[in-house]
């Protein structure tokens, strides 16, 4: 990952959630017009690229939390939650501290410790 990730990663995951590219590249902090050069090109920066993986990484652990059903794990991941100061857990996965929080909320559902 060091160059980055190729765009095919970008596209591969919008498939398999179904969220929309346009939401994706806002959460991975790509503006639309550098979305496009990037397709262009065909990869994405090292540090946009880290963000795609973080956020990956955490829809892995929601399908698995909702027992791979893939659908359920975007409504809850693009439904705010009280707990992340109503924000949903895409939006507040924003940073890295921000991920941390979700994870352990994800982890603490899997264990039915409600807060």
């Amino acid at each position: 990952m060091l160059d980055g990730f190729s765009y095919h990663a970008l596209a591969t995951f919008e498939s398999a959630t179904g969220l929309e590219l346009s939401t994706l590249a806002g959460l991975i902090g790509i503006p639309s017009r550098t979305l496009a050069r990037r397709k262009a090109v065909g990869k994405l920066s090292p540090e946009e690229s880290e963000r795609l993986l973080r956020i990956s990484r955490l829809f892995e652990k929601a399908v698995d939390l909702f027992e791979g059903d893939t659908s359920a794990a975007v409504n809850w991941m693009s439904t705010p939650e009280v707990v992340l100061d109503s924000e949903t857990p895409l939006e507040y996965s924003r940073t890295e501290v921000g991920a941390r929080e979700v994870e352990d909320l994800i982890g603490r559902l899997e264990h039915g410790v409600f807060s």
